[in-house]
């Protein structure tokens, strides 16, 4: 045989095999994904049977404890934050929240927190009851799960231990806590606060924007430095905010003017008469200053022996005012000092100073004073837990600076086995199922006076 022909049937060999092989392959593909497979059977039911139970039809969805997962967080802060509110709304309506809880896992990120709401084993009431939560813009999502009986008795008891933990008392006072470990609370604090705002969770307003963690992070910032600054209360200071505007920058009172003899540089005049003039008198951002009052304001800034090279650039005032153009910063500072005068002017009198903050030193509002009151309570109480969590063993930074000591009333002789050992009435403790976003309507504010005449 010659080379030729045996080259000539090697190749034909090969060729018959490769087509063997391919036209195997081919049917073996084929029937992979055509031939029919058998499904294995659940061993349960995937639903339970639909059943009338009480003349009513049912329709259960788990086989043990039903559960809704309602909200998802990485900071415990937040999530108990979102917990209280949550409780707290429902309660307003009338509901039983014995149900929901709040529960930690360890993931490879980091802890994850959930809250939960234990409903009735019936999609007929429990998705009504879920949907409802996220109609009012309470929640973003929900999802069904169950629970074995064990898993149940775990989440109750790891919730009531989140409950424990927020209320005993700390050995920490929001007094002796640094500005940097306070900081990240703190200004956690004001992004809840203005998350929760009605005109946020309703879409009322759509001005009403909650704050950035950016946004948060510098107003936390400016609020310790002025509250230091002015040796002001800082959980009162933070009332006052989360009273007026929930930290976020929304003019107020649109439609307020005042009357005065003659107009000033950058007044807004809406109407002149041969002797008076009205100008428009709304309220201006976080802290719902008005024109006339930021007027009174820039007085005492001009007037006052502080040294203010103190503060950050940012929150120093200018020499002239220019009521349409103060910077959030500013606006805080001139707050701070506003707060520090009334204070001043009461004699340290905290409740009288709020009050007059809204309704003016004449007729000081009592039901805003005990508004800001109940908030400043719940602020020291969570921020006094949220920072005792962190290592008491950490360096302060340089920086640091303590809170300032709010002042109080000495206790009369009716409450002498009720004072602290400074000789003052403890403040007492809120309600932890209280909505700490529910506020007295505030009076239209007057015009800022330093005294009665």
């Amino acid at each position: 045989m010659s080379l030729k022909s045996f080259l000539k049937k090697l190749l034909r060999y090969t060729l018959c095999l490769a087509a063997g092989l391919f036209t195997f392959a081919a049917c073996g593909y084929t029937d992979y994904r055509l031939w029919p497979l058998d499904l294995p059977a659940s061993a349960h039911p995937r639903m339970p049977v639909t059943v009338v139970k009480d003349n009513r039809l049912v329709v259960p969805f788990s086989l043990e404890v039903p559960a809704v997962e309602i909200a998802t967080f990485n900071d415990q802060l937040e999530a108990f934050l979102r917990f209280e509110y949550l409780r707290g709304r429902e309660a307003r309506e009338g509901r039983d929240t014995s149900h929901m809880y709040l529960t930690a896992t360890n993931t490879k990120k980091g802890p994850q927190y959930k809250i939960f709401l234990v409903t009735d084993n019936d999609l007929l009431s429990a998705v009504p009851q879920v949907a409802s939560l996220k109609g009012r813009n309470l929640i973003t999502h929900y999802e069904f799960q169950t629970w074995s009986q064990k898993e149940y008795n775990y989440y109750q008891q790891q919730s009531h231990m989140f409950d424990v933990a927020y209320d005993v008392p700390t050995d920490q006072k929001l007094e002796t806590i640094s500005s940097s470990k306070m900081l990240p609370e703190l200004a956690q604090f004001l992004i809840f606060k203005s998350q929760t705002d009605n005109r946020v969770v309703d879409n009322s307003d759509t001005a009403a924007r909650p704050l950035t963690r950016e946004q948060a992070t510098q107003l936390a910032s400016d609020i310790l430095e002025v509250a230091h600054f002015y040796d002001l209360p800082l959980d009162y200071f933070m009332g006052v905010g989360a009273m007026e505007n929930d930290y976020m920058d929304v003019n107020g009172d649109l439609t307020h003017a005042v009357w005065k003899k003659r107009a000033e540089r950058g007044d807004i005049v809406l109407r002149r008469t041969r002797k008076r003039v009205m100008v428009s008198d709304y309220a201006m951002g976080i802290w719902q200053i008005t024109r006339q009052t930021l007027r009174a304001a820039h007085q005492l800034y001009l007037h006052d022996k502080r040294d203010y090279s103190q503060l950050p650039a940012r929150l120093r005032p200018s020499r002239e005012l220019d009521l349409n153009n103060v910077s959030d910063a500013v606006l805080t500072t001139y707050a701070g000092l506003l707060l520090r005068d009334l204070l001043d002017h009461f004699g340290g009198d905290v409740e009288k100073a709020i009050g007059a903050y809204n309704g003016g030193v004449r007729s000081p509002n009592p039901a805003y004073a005990s508004s800001v009151k109940n908030i400043a309570d719940y602020a020291r109480r969570i921020l006094e837990h949220a920072t005792a969590q962190d290592d008491p063993d950490a360096k302060a930074k340089a920086s640091d600076k303590s809170q300032p000591v709010a002042a109080c009333k000495p206790a009369a002789s009716s409450d002498a086995q009720s004072t602290n050992a400074s000789g003052c009435v403890p403040p007492a403790t809120p309600n932890p199922t209280t909505d700490a976003t529910e506020k007295s309507a505030p009076l239209p504010k007057p015009p800022y006076r330093r005294s009665d005449d």
